[in-house]
């Protein structure tokens, strides 16, 4: 089912989803979107865009939640496009932008995570599966964040992702996904939980081999706040 993607091309696209509410964040987020916290002089959304410019040609966004203000804001950040998604699901835009007919890998992010990333280490690593519909980068658990929890077999594909299971890997909110392909072999869906588990029932989802060594998931205004206090 899988098609291997030519190592030697570099992988051209990044999407951060940014459309949330951010309810935990208020009374913050009442006056501006949760991707436009500010962290260290810029905001979440900004650093996110600076860290994947340097590596990948093309950064997409999804607004929702205060969205013009948000558009305004990354398109100053010389983002390539964004897609309102306003009062739809997470996973939607896979299925109903110009995007589903990308035939090649793309990141896939959050807007409220912090991390350090060798993005050309994964992507070696998604080729090694064989170019898969998706594959999931995983964080160490940690009790301080609420985020899916992943099980998967010898081979690295994943059999179950739920909050409510036991395991020391979770869904960092990072994944490798080809849009093209998730339309060839699911039916649509506007849930990611959704096109995991379709995913996971044809065998086309996979954990990577590298766990993310630095990851801080910003839920809450103590989060920020003590994430503002480890930077100064």
């Amino acid at each position: 089912m899988s098609q291997k993607y030519n190592l030697k091309k570099k992988i051209n696209h990044a999407l951060i989803m940014a459309a949330g509410r951010g309810i935990r964040m208020k009374p913050l987020t009442n006056k501006i979107p949760k991707a436009m916290a500010p962290i260290s002089g810029t905001t979440l959304i900004s650093k996110g865009i600076k860290q994947i410019k340097k590596n990948i040609k093309n950064v997409h966004i999804t607004v929702g939640y205060k969205g013009s203000m948000l558009a305004k804001h990354v398109i100053e950040n010389d983002v390539n496009s964004v897609f309102n998604t306003e009062g739809k699901e997470n996973g939607w835009w896979i299925y109903n932008t110009v995007l589903k007919n990308l035939d090649e890998p793309m990141f896939v992010l959050t807007c409220d995570n912090v991390y350090e990333i060798d993005f050309n280490k994964y992507f070696s690593d998604y080729i090694n599966f064989n170019s898969p519909c998706c594959m999931i980068i995983p964080a160490i658990y940690s009790s301080k964040f609420d985020a899916d929890k992943i099980i998967f077999n010898k081979k690295k594909q994943i059999v179950k992702i739920s909050r409510r299971i036991a395991s020391k890997k979770v869904c960092s909110g990072i994944q490798i996904i080809n849009p093209k392909k998730i339309n060839k072999y699911t039916k649509k869906s506007n849930n990611f939980k959704d096109i995991w588990q379709q995913l996971i029932n044809i065998k086309e989802i996979y954990c990577s081999n590298y766990t993310l060594k630095s990851w801080y998931a910003v839920d809450n205004l103590k989060q920020l706040l003590n994430l503002n206090n480890s930077n100064s």
